[in-house]
């Protein structure tokens, strides 16, 4: 087995840092760099319509990317999933910097969205399988800073996931890694016992009762855990968030920021916005809970949405920028300013809430058996949005201009009210005590349950697990009286 060697807990945490889709985010997004005449020259001046689809290429790789998760982890493990991710992000990349053309760009967005979309639905899922329940937001959290090759090879030291080693039989290198990680090397620190004999009773459950097929994932409670993922995905992108980094110069135009430098120094400042307001999330997740979180981020994303339109569309009107048509705010510098500093602060409600939210809750919340299957198809609908929005943005902008940014401001309200009516609290329960949680019922009441429901001692995890191994073998040995009787 590898050992995590000189870096146990604090090396696991950076892993956080490697999630694919926020690299996509940062580093190749159609930014400034579509409003390059380069750019235009060398791919055929793209309209809105081929702009968009250029755009959506990557998350439409993503989605076929998410959704091999579900076997490609399960088959594989989550560690060498993570690795493979990371090469085929190279190889798209070293596509798109040869692009001659646009169908040439094209694969190769499609081939590095296939690495994001198998990085983005691996690393949470990794992350909630080997952290320990009161840091698991933060590290989920930590997904913004290092590119796809330290991600590949950084992954050689790190470890397996230890949920995925006790499922394929090899719980002593389970328990290893737990010590490593947990217990400072220590395989008899109780934390390293509470998590290991949780692990240890909900997979011989799962194996006992449950199979691992897509059918599982039907089972109402099941079921209820996939929607509340999926949907979360789905409202991540469904906030606005694309049209806030993806065409970021386009919202900058849109305000009267026409100049290139002027644009690009602005984008700049957003990018970073994105990565210093994620640092506040790390600190503060696992203390203010995900509930909370998620429902102040809709609402101050709906409100600064609402503003940026309502700006544009009191002081804007039809232009020409760069012999193109465009709704443009001219004549008012103070307004410019304004709806610049609003998309920072809808940027920075995101990065602080949504963002590390939605990839840390809809990774935790699903049983074991299902777990890999359940975090691909959750991740898909991220990309199924984020394919769709970035395809239709560009035109909505081009068509409806300011009102684009009223239909996003009403989906965070929408958003806010689904999480506070069906969104349980899951903060400080480990992965096997979220079940309990789920069981509560409360399916339209999700405020109902508390912070303490799931919670267990050492001692609490082993008298359950002496009940259940006790029930086991009289069921055996009732079966076995009867298989003699029939004899």
């Amino acid at each position: 087995m590898q050992h995590v060697f000189t870096f146990p807990r604090l090396g696991l945490s950076h892993v956080g840092c490697l999630d694919g889709k926020s690299i996509y985010t940062l580093f190749f997004n159609a930014d400034a760099s579509t409003q390059n005449d380069s750019y235009k020259s060398q791919f055929g001046y793209p309209g809105p319509n081929a702009q968009g689809a250029i755009v959506a290429s990557m998350p439409a790789g993503s989605l076929v990317g998410a959704l091999t998760v579900g076997k490609l982890a399960d088959i594989l493990g989550r560690k060498k999933t993570i690795q493979l991710s990371g090469v085929i992000w190279v190889i798209g990349s070293i596509l798109q910097c040869a692009a001659m053309n646009r169908g040439m760009l094209i694969a190769g967005r499609l081939i590095s969205g296939g690495s994001v979309g198998i990085a983005s639905a691996t690393v949470p899922l990794y992350q909630a399988e080997i952290t320990a329940a009161h840091i698991r937001g933060r590290l989920i959290s930590l997904q913004q800073m290092i590119p796809a090759i330290v991600l590949s090879i950084g992954m050689i030291w790190f470890p397996e996931s230890p949920r995925w080693l006790t499922d394929n039989g090899r719980e002593h290198e389970a328990l290893e890694i737990l010590a490593e990680v947990h217990g400072n090397g220590n395989p008899d620190a109780e934390l390293v016992q509470l998590e290991y004999t949780e692990i240890k009773d909900q997979v011989e459950f799962e194996k006992k009762y449950g199979a691992k097929s897509y059918k599982d994932l039907l089972e109402p409670n099941v079921l209820r855990r996939l929607m509340l993922a999926m949907s979360l995905q789905a409202w991540s992108q469904l906030t606005g968030m694309n049209i806030m980094m993806y065409y970021i110069t386009y919202v900058f135009i849109g305000a009267g920021l026409t100049g290139r430098r002027g644009n690009l120094i602005a984008s700049s400042v957003q990018y970073v916005l994105v990565v210093a307001m994620t640092f506040p999330a790390i600190l503060y997740i696992d203390k203010w809970g995900r509930r909370p979180m998620l429902l102040i981020g809709q609402l101050l994303m709906g409100f600064w949405l609402f503003l940026v339109g309502g700006l544009q569309g009191m002081y804007g009107h039809w232009g020409m920028v760069d012999g193109e048509r465009v709704w443009v705010v001219t004549g008012h510098d103070s307004i410019t300013k304004g709806v610049i500093v609003c998309s920072y602060f809808f940027v920075c409600s995101f990065a602080i809430t949504m963002g590390p939210c939605s990839w840390t809750y809809s990774s935790e919340i699903h049983p074991l058996r299902v777990r890999a299957k359940g975090v691909s198809l959750a991740t898909a609908s991220n990309w199924i949005m984020n394919c769709a929005l970035a395809w239709a943005v560009p035109p909505l902008l081009s068509s409806i201009s300011y009102k684009t940014y009223y239909i996003f401001g009403a989906f965070n309200f929408a958003a806010f009210l689904h999480v506070l009516f069906m969104f349980p609290e899951t903060c400080g329960r480990s992965l096997e005590e979220i079940e309990e949680v789920f069981s509560q019922g409360h399916v339209f009441t999700a405020w109902k349950i508390k912070r303490n429901v799931g919670k267990k001692t050492l001692q609490d995890v082993k008298a359950v697990h002496q009940v259940h191994h006790s029930d086991h073998t009289e069921v055996d040995d009732k079966g076995s009286q009867e298989l003699q009787e029939k004899v």
